[in-house]
């Protein structure tokens, strides 16, 4: 194993050299569980935890290292380490954390291409794959996407499925593969080079781990299915992990995820949305929010049938989720000053009076 493949490379190199790394192990974070990490180096795997340093000074949980993040280490005895460092990453799948109040959750770091897997027979919505477009644009992440099952549908629904796509979504990969036969996989291979980091995002059940045990070419995860009863995914994947392919690159595979909240720190929803910003420009004010304002081109564009409803409407929610978890993160973020002043004044208090 050489770290090339891996996905190590120059941006890695540089940044080792110039902030005096090279007395430390460097490795990638292929798993984690519950704050330990299995980190993969050139010598071989680590079960490893991070310093007190790195826990005492994390704002956030995305101060915490994540699967794909690359990490400098002291490794101890045969298979424990200790991180000291989280090399910077050039990107970071991230979305709101489940049930907490302001926070992000990163998801997969350092990946150059996310696929979008969805089933074409139950699992298939396309205001859910703006949703993941969104993640990734704002994430610095290419998506491309995947639809699987295809076996279960006739041909011309298939079809029909990627024509929806290509008109509502613009310039984005769509490969439709079969689990069963096989068909599209010889295409779908292609893209996966030595070097390159890739992601799954999709809901339980969609065929992920089908899609990577081919990909890989061997068995690395239990796979399930949709459930006939409830049309609702089979949970399989407990948690996310770096695999390392056969055919070249690495392929870090998550659970499903059945809420996919936003977390736009760039302009993904506008690079979602293009339509929004080509059309801003002709509204009547320039703080338009394209909801009840008059002279909005957004708004006339959707009644004249040059911009689907569906997706107007798709876009709406989504800024009206990113606009409410910003507030939730300001909020966060005020509450933690105060606390943070109340402390440092309580402990000028206390040193004052044992003086």
């Amino acid at each position: 194993m050489i770290l090339e493949q891996l996905g190590y490379d120059s941006r890695i190199e540089d940044f080792v050299i110039e902030n005096n790394l090279k007395d430390f192990e460097i490795g990638r974070v292929i798993s984690e569980h519950k704050e330990r990490y299995i980190v993969k180096t050139q010598a071989g795997e680590y079960d490893a935890e991070i310093t007190g340093n790195l826990r005492f000074t994390a704002e956030s949980r995305s101060d915490f290292p994540a699967v794909g993040d690359w990490v400098a280490l002291t490794v101890f005895g045969s298979d424990l380490a200790i991180i000291h460092k989280i090399i910077p990453r050039f990107s970071a799948i991230s979305r709101q954390a489940v049930g907490q109040f302001g926070d992000i959750q990163i998801i997969a770091a350092n990946i150059d291409y996310a696929l979008l897997v969805q089933a074409c027979d139950r699992d298939f919505n396309i205001n859910r794959l703006e949703r993941y477009l969104t993640i990734c644009h704002s994430s610095k992440v290419l998506p491309v996407i995947v639809l699987t099952k295809t076996d279960l549908l006739p041909e011309n629904s298939v079809k029909d499925i990627v024509k929806q796509i290509n008109i509502r979504l613009k310039n984005i990969p769509v490969y439709a593969i079969s689990n069963e036969s096989l068909s599209g996989y010889d295409h779908l291979k292609k893209i996966f080079k030595i070097g390159k980091s890739f992601c799954l995002l999709g809901s339980s059940g969609v065929g992920k781990s089908t899609l990577l045990n081919k990909i890989s070419g061997r068995e690395v995860m239990k796979t399930g299915s949709i459930s006939e009863s409830t049309s609702k995914g089979r949970h399989v994947t407990s948690h996310r992990e770096l695999i390392i392919l056969e055919n070249g690159g690495v392929l870090i595979d998550n659970p499903g995820m059945r809420e996919v909240g936003v977390v736009d720190c760039g302009r993904g929803l506008e690079t979602t949305f293009e339509f929004v910003g080509e059309l801003s420009d002709r509204c009547r004010f320039k703080d338009c929010t394209h909801t009840s304002e008059r002279g909005c081109a957004v708004k006339e564009a959707v009644e004249n049938g040059d911009v689907e409803r569906a997706a107007y409407e798709n876009y709406l929610k989504m800024q009206k989720e990113r606009d409410f978890f910003e507030a939730s993160e300001l909020e966060k973020r005020r509450k933690e000053k105060i606390f943070g002043k109340i402390l440092k004044d309580y402990k000028d208090k206390d040193i004052k009076g044992r003086g």
